[in-house]
């Protein structure tokens, strides 16, 4: 009988061949039987690929390994067919998402408010049926048939929908499916449980998603980077495993729902080679931050919710035209810097990071906190807010409240060292609003239009000057002396007038910070 370690380890290794990129679903088919078991037979599949002899311990043994210069590891592992059938079966997600789908969403929301939990009182179900549905819009090709929002008692019983409104549901798919080709249905919950899930695929023949697989298929989308795809496939995986431990508590094994113990053993091989170069990432990154504290560079972290306007502001600070912001839900996975310059020409670099959203489960989001402590480690903070939006209170304190929660766990849970950099709230799109707020500590502007940038700046280099411990000094130097050439190279000079007490010397506006300053005194006086 052949071993099934080689086999195992060649499961592993099996990259996702230009042939075998395909559709997981190339419109969505809904299988009863198929539920988060996603795959069957694969051991004879991979024995075909082992006597075929398209893969060997080589590859394997390639694959987990880095080059010598420290970058990601080959990144094949990623591309795994039975991995992504796996996932299909579990998410109803698959990576060709060129073909079209007609979605219907239903926003179910508690009828009292009272019993709603993790919800705040000022959002309303409109709200979060739109941002339902900018979800849906965030993917090409995937339009929303119909939307609309259900009351409940509790979101948490197994149907989910009480008898009558299962009557009126099944009414209108069969409606869509004949007016509009009906493909996937949308709960807008955090997540389904798999038996929640199970019974409305049964009654209503489609395929479910909940907001946890439509964020990772926007996710894949956005996904372009090394480090972006390493954090999306790290954050499918704690759904697959929720969903297989909710199947084989709520399924007998004579229906055969559980994972099988090849598929565990890809999932738990996966995993570990995910944390094993997310790790790796995160070494990279406190490299990356201990040369800009070198520099000695000031870190500006701009945050907020997504498409609040974080890229668009960053590239009105910074004018740079390499920079392309789209009006998307996170178009923005990687955190990546910017230079920028202050009003006293002092030298900067803005960090734009990925965008936060509600109602999304811990799971999901705690696989991008790499990424977010480089906004925890900033100097100042810049929290983007979109005033246009009817939730614009209820994101701001999502968002604050996330920030302090990262803020402990980057200090290691010591909440003497857990403190916020300073935080400069800003009002976007204020172009956008007939009724600007009054509130008077907030700045207003427009990064598309470009107003109100010159008291965020002056705030920004303020801000900056406090807590970097540097300060504005007027300086008399020796006209092109080694002074002069000094302070160009190792502060930021406001401007030079000459001496007019002295033609031979220069007035140097300068700003430096108490160490810089300490060196010229040390090298010139």
């Amino acid at each position: 009988m052949t071993s099934l370690r080689p086999l195992m380890r060649l499961a592993r290794a099996l990259p996702l061949r230009p042939a075998m990129v395909g559709v997981l679903h190339s419109r969505f088919k809904y299988t009863q039987h198929q539920g988060v078991k996603g795959i069957r037979n694969r051991k004879s599949f991979f024995e075909a690929q082992m006597q075929a002899g398209q893969h060997g311990d080589e590859d394997y043994e390639d694959a987990e390994r880095g080059d010598s210069n420290g970058n990601l590891a080959d990144m094949r592992f990623l591309d795994d067919r039975a991995y992504d059938e796996v996932a299909g079966g579990a998410m109803r997600i698959s990576r060709d998402i060129a073909s079209a789908q007609q979605v219907l969403i239903l926003q179910p929301y508690v009828k009292w408010s009272a019993k709603r939990q993790n919800t705040p009182s000022d959002v309303r179900p409109e709200d979060q049926l739109a941002e339902a549905s900018a979800l849906i819009h965030s993917l090409p090709n995937w339009q929303v048939a119909k939307a609309l929002k259900v009351p409940l008692e509790s979101l948490e019983r197994k149907t989910l929908f009480g008898s009558g409104k299962m009557v009126e549901l099944k009414a209108l798919i069969a409606d869509l499916r004949q007016e509009k080709h009906l493909t996937c249905l949308f709960v807008s919950k955090g997540t389904l449980s798999f038996a929640q899930k199970r019974f409305l695929e049964a009654e209503f023949r489609l395929p479910v998603m909940d907001r946890y697989s439509v964020v990772i298929q926007i996710l894949r989308l956005h996904a372009t980077t090394a480090e972006a795809r390493l954090q999306v496939a790290m954050a499918e995986l704690p759904y697959i495993w929720s969903q297989a431990k909710d199947a084989s508590v709520t399924q007998t094994r004579r229906q055969g729902y559980s994972l099988t113990d090849l598929q565990k053993e890809i999932l738990r091989t996966r995993e570990r080679k995910l944390r094993a170069e997310l790790d790796r990432v995160r070494r990279q990154r406190q490299l990356l931050r201990q040369k800009r504290k070198q520099q000695n560079y000031p870190i500006v972290a701009v945050v907020g919710y997504t498409n609040a306007g974080k890229t668009s502001l960053i590239k009105a600070l910074t004018v740079e035209d390499a920079l392309q912001p789209r009006n998307q839900l996170f178009a923005t996975l990687d955190v990546t810097a910017h230079a920028g310059q202050l009003p006293c020409n002092l030298q900067v670099i803005y960090m734009d990071t990925v965008g936060f959203m509600s109602d999304l489960p811990t799971g999901l989001f705690e696989c991008f906190v790499a990424t977010l402590e480089d906004a925890m480690l900033a100097d100042v903070i810049v929290h983007v807010q979109d005033l246009s939006h009817p939730c614009h209170a209820a994101q701001r304190s999502h968002v604050e409240s996330t920030l302090r929660s990262l803020a402990f766990n980057v200090s290691g849970g010591d909440p003497t060292t857990s403190q916020l950099p300073p935080i400069i709230n800003v009002y976007n799109k204020c172009d956008l609003v007939s009724q600007p707020s009054s509130d008077a500590a907030v700045h207003h502007i427009s990064a598309r239009a470009q107003t109100g940038l010159e008291p965020l700046l002056a705030d920004i280099e303020e801000q900056i000057l406090a807590a970097t411990g540097r300060r504005k000094l007027q300086m008399r130097v020796p006209s092109g002396g080694p002074e002069m050439a000094w302070l160009y190279k190792n502060a930021a000079v406001v401007d030079t007038v000459a001496d007019e007490a002295n033609p031979n010397r220069l007035m140097m506006h300068v700003v430096i910070s108490h160490r810089t300053l300490d060196q010229f005194k040390r090298e010139f006086l």
